[in-house]
């Protein structure tokens, strides 16, 4: 070992990412970080204030469609179109525009043919699974939630499934499934804006362990002195105070985050 090399500190070390993102379609719009004013549609009062909304709008990463499309439910069967396409055509199982071509090219002799596809209508009634266009890799024992993305108004057409990918494990199409609530009527999926939001999340948060790990408090009278305590703290205080000021609980938990990635990157 050199001398550089021993004086080298662990925060200096190259640090494997938590998250890595694979593009295969090469025109999709890359994933990038959630926004905390949930993509600016969150009001300016909730974006200054209120530390729960933009703490959960800027957790996790905005994954967009592939490309512009638009899907229509007549009760029985799906069609869909693309941007450019000038048609409608059934839906059972498409892949993405010109790209089987592309990653036969590019695939070892043995993946070829195996491209997945990008959109599939399920036996279900009106319910259609999508792919993103992105293959998704976390560290070790973290998975992805996949969601709607957070505090984003949705459309009234359709209902995005959420799930839980084992992304360290399981090295495949970040998909999602969608139910389609509305008939008879174009349903639009634009490119530049997102499909999804997918959060990083512990195994062991989710592991029955973990969620087992609870306990009830039944009555009202069984609160406990420092429950009350905590309680004043929180609710109370605030209201009493003859200068009270706005987002205590914003400004208190930025203040810690702050402290808390400062220790971080000692």
């Amino acid at each position: 070992m050199s001398a550089v090399e021993a004086r080298r500190s662990p925060s200096e070390e190259k640090r494997s990412p938590l998250v890595t993102f694979h593009r295969f379609v090469p025109t999709a719009r890359l994933p990038q970080r959630a926004d905390r004013s949930a993509a600016g549609s969150l009001p300016t009062r909730a974006f200054r204030y209120c530390e729960p909304s933009t703490s959960a709008s800027g957790y996790g990463y905005y994954i967009f469609p592939p490309i512009s499309f638009s899907l229509q439910w007549d009760g029985r069967d799906v069609m869909w179109t693309w941007e450019g396409a000038g048609t409608w055509l059934p839906l059972r199982s498409a892949q993405f525009p010109d790209f089987r071509s592309l990653f036969d090219s590019l695939a070892p002799e043995e993946i070829r043919e195996y491209s997945p596809p990008f959109l599939g209508a399920l036996q279900e009634p009106g319910l259609v699974q999508c792919w993103t266009g992105i293959v998704a890799r976390t560290a070790p024992g973290w998975s992805l939630l996949v969601r709607p993305p957070v505090n984003i108004p949705r459309s009234g057409y359709c209902e995005l499934f959420e799930g839980i990918i084992e992304t360290d494990r399981w090295f495949g199409p970040l998909i999602t499934n969608m139910r389609l609530t509305k008939t008879d009527v174009p349903i639009d999926f634009r490119a530049d804006f997102p499909l999804l939001q997918v959060q990083p999340i512990p195994r062991h948060a989710y592991d029955d362990a973990t969620l087992n790990s609870y306990e009830l408090v039944p009555e009202l009278g069984q609160l406990t002195p420092e429950d009350w305590d905590d309680y004043y703290d929180t609710v109370v205080r605030p209201h009493v105070q003859e200068v009270r000021p706005r987002g205590q609980y914003a400004a208190a938990a930025r203040k810690r985050r702050a402290a808390e990635g400062s220790r971080g990157s000692e």
